[in-house]
């Protein structure tokens, strides 16, 4: 979906009118009541603060100069001399770079890297290895260390944030961010030029209410290791498929329930891996009990002081892809045809929908979102419309840059696609048809919004 253009607005370019940048500018001007939207760059009559597409040099021109400095850039661009873009995917929740060969952002490097290169552009994509529920701040900290020990001197950066990842992009830029770290953050965050968050909660998410209690925390580690297993695998054994239906089920209500269970479905998924992979993963949800300051930071109360702490950094560019799985419906349940592990899959993730489905409090849309929104789902969602993790009207920061029919885990590339070398495999059946050519599709629309 391409961005709109507006023109700069201020005093005249030695005509009399107003400067019109060249075609293809993004200049925004979609400012929802969040008042938090991506702002255009400004000229007061007097000068414009342009940013070269290929490297981060800023320049300070008259107005007289200022097609002449248009021309050099886009030359510069075209001719292939531009510096390399870094592109950095940060984790959400459950966050991992690689484990146990298993890639959190699936097929999504290759992709970037094929349609950064059919654009003419070098791009150097890398995926951060994240704690998988530490705090946000801690999260922060550590995407700008994997950024310092990284990037090269030149060339702009860009993050993408999927889930959580979104927030942790959006702390380490808000301007004098105060992280534990000792790398400087602010000459890190100077060079970035655009943030996109994929399905991020920036305005929190019911269901960490329910993970943030005792027995949620105990559930959660069952969920990211079945999370990790059928990314491995394919699918869960069908048995522990319903042992985590029984597992959910109980979330909602906050029941108690025996340690034999839980040890049980433990048991089961970790005789499948190797020595070698099942204590690589040990330690990941080591980490993940150790560690689980992120579940009450993404309470919708807690984002809340989150959003009034955090702020957008001037001159850099923030969109959003937002998600929705689609309802439940008849012509879904029929799609599943007699396949019983489909259905307790299907069941599993429906669960976790409802869950998710609670009311809350969102941002009003402005005319281009609201349309955005009719266009890919046929009518606006409504606050109970969600991706099974996260409400799609809470993942709405900046501009839109694409919007999709798909689960929380689609948009990663962890969806069905069995016959695509490597094969993409499916979190849970959650029916959103989400499949290579959306795939292709939303990534391509991502790499149109880095290139503005």
């Amino acid at each position: 979906m391409a961005p709109s253009l507006a023109a700069a607005k201020g005093g005249g370019d030695g005509e009399g009118g107003p400067f019109l940048p060249p075609a293809g500018d993004p200049f925004l001007h979609c400012d929802g009541a969040n008042g938090v939207k991506s702002k255009p760059r400004q000229s007061d009559g007097h000068q414009i603060l342009l940013r070269s597409l290929g490297g981060r040099a800023k320049w300070e021109v008259r107005n007289h100069d200022v097609r002449a400095v248009w021309s050099s850039i886009l030359r510069s661009d075209r001719d292939g001399s531009a510096m390399p873009h870094h592109v950095y995917l940060v984790p959400g929740f459950f966050g991992f770079s690689n484990l146990g060969g298993i890639t959190y952002f699936h097929h999504v490097r290759e992709v970037l890297e094929e349609k950064f290169e059919a654009r003419g552009h070098k791009v150097i994509a890398r995926g951060v290895a994240t704690l998988p529920t530490g705090s946000i701040r801690s999260r922060a900290a550590r995407l700008a260390e994997q950024i310092d020990e990284t990037v090269s001197e030149e060339g702009p950066i860009h993050l993408v944030g999927h889930s959580t990842g979104g927030l942790d992009t959006r702390l380490l830029m808000t301007p004098r961010a105060s992280l534990p770290t000792e790398v400087d953050v602010e000459a890190i965050a100077d060079r970035v030029q655009s943030v996109v968050t994929v399905a991020t909660p920036h305005l929190g998410t019911p269901i960490a209410s329910l993970f943030n209690s005792l027995f949620g925390q105990r559930i959660l580690g069952a969920l990211s290791l079945a999370t990790v297993y059928t990314l491995r695998f394919g699918r869960l054994p069908l048995r522990a498929v319903f042992e985590l239906m029984g597992l959910v089920t109980k979330l909602d209500r906050r029941l108690g329930l025996e340690n034999t269970i839980l040890d049980q479905f433990y048991r089961e998924l970790f005789a499948d891996f190797g020595r070698e992979r099942g204590m690589e993963i040990s330690d990941f949800l080591g980490q993940i009990r150790s560690d689980r300051a992120v579940v009450g930071q993404l309470t919708p109360g807690s984002i809340d002081l989150f959003n009034a702490s955090t702020a957008n950094r001037d001159d850099v560019n923030y969109g959003c892809v937002i998600t929705r799985a689609a309802g439940v419906s008849l012509r879904a349940a029929l799609g599943l045809r007699f396949d019983v592990y489909s259905h307790a899959s299907h069941t599993v993730f429906r669960l976790l929908q409802g869950l998710t489905a609670r009311n809350g409090h969102y941002f009003d849309l402005c005319p281009k979102e609201q349309e955005l929104l009719e266009e890919a789902y046929g009518s606006v969602p409504t606050c109970h419309s969600n991706d099974g993790v996260v409400p799609t009207l809470a993942q709405i920061w900046g501009e839109v840059v694409h919007v999709a029919l798909a689960d929380h885990l689609d948009v990663c590339g962890h969806f069905r696609d069995p016959d695509h070398d490597p094969p993409h495999v499916d979190w849970f059946i959650s029916g959103s048809g989400f499949r290579r050519p959306q795939f292709d599709a939303m990534w391509n629309d991502v790499v149109d919004f880095l290139l503005q």
